[in-house]
C-alpha cells in the first residue's frame, strides 16, 4: 500500500551549530526510512540580540556578549566541532562572523515561495560554519541565494522590502506556542516533535510510527 509523503517541519537558525549537525542525522534517519518526506524549515532566533555587524569570533562573542567563561566556551567549541566531523562536517569556528539572523530566514522564505528552500538552507550553513561568510548583510545573501538557484534581482528585492518579515515573525510566535525553546526541533507527521540532533535512528523510528498509525487508521 502506497501511502502519502510524511511532512516534517523544522524550527532552526543558520547560527546554530547543533542544527547543521541535526540537519546531517535528521538526513541519515530519512535515508534508511522506506519512504518519502517532505520538509520545510521555519525561523527561530536563537540569540535575538546579536548585532549584525559584531566584531570578534564566536568565542568572543559567546564569553563577552552571553558572558559564558572563556576556558568553558572554548571546550564547547572544540566539542561541537569534533561533534560535526563525525557526521561529515568541517567546521572552521575561529572564522564564523557572528550574526544577527533575521535576514537570512527572510532569504529562506522567498526560497521557500521558489521551491529552493533545502537548498539555500545548506547553502547559508555551508557559508556560515565553513568559510566564515557573513550571512546577515542583503548582497551576501543575494549572492548565496544565487549559487542555490534563486534569482538574485527578485531575492534582492524581497530582502530590501522586508517582504517575508512578517512571516518570519509567524514562524517565531509558532515556536513560542509549540513552547520551543532551543533548536533544532522536528515536528514529524504533525504528531511528534523531537528535540535537538538526536541520532539518525530516533528519526527513522518516529517516521516509522508516523506512518504506521496513518496505514492503521485507514
Amino acid at each position: 500500500m502506497t501511502t502519502s509523503p510524511i511532512h516534517v517541519d523544522i524550527w532552526s537558525d543558520i547560527a546554530c551549530p547543533w542544527c547543521y549537525i541535526g540537519k546531517r542525522k535528521f538526513e541519515a534517519g530519512v535515508a534508511a526510512f522506506d519512504g518519502d518526506v517532505t520538509v520545510t524549515y521555519h525561523s527561530f532566533e536563537l540569540a535575538p540580540d546579536t548585532p549584525v555587524d559584531f566584531e570578534g569570533s564566536a568565542a568572543d562573542f559567546l564569553s563577552q556578549h552571553k558572558g559564558m567563561p572563556r576556558e568553558q566556551v572554548e571546550q564547547m567549541l572544540q566539542q561541537v566541532t569534533a561533534i560535526a566531523a563525525e557526521v561529515g562536517l568541517e567546521y572552521d569556528v575561529d572564522s564564523v562572523h557572528q550574526t544577527k539572523t533575521l535576514l537570512a530566514h527572510q532569504a529562506l522564505h522567498h526560497a521557500r515561495e521558489q521551491g529552493r528552500q533545502l537548498e539555500l538552507v545548506e547553502r547559508l550553513f555551508e557559508a556560515y560554519f565553513v568559510e566564515g561568510r557573513h550571512v546577515g548583510r542583503v548582497e551576501e545573501l543575494v549572492a548565496l541565494g544565487a549559487e542555490a538557484g534563486l534569482d538574485a534581482d527578485t531575492l534582492r528585492t524581497a530582502l530590501e522590502e522586508g517582504t517575508h518579515a512578517d512571516a518570519v515573525a509567524a514562524d517565531i510566535a509558532q515556536a513560542r506556542a509549540y513552547g520551543i525553546q532551543g533548536v533544532p526541533f522536528f515536528v514529524i507527521g504533525g504528531k511528534y516533535g523531537v528535540s535537538g540532533a538526536q541520532q539518525p535512528a530516533v528519526f527513522t523510528q518516529a517516521l516509522e510510527q508516523v506512518r504506521s498509525e496513518t496505514v492503521a487508521a485507514r
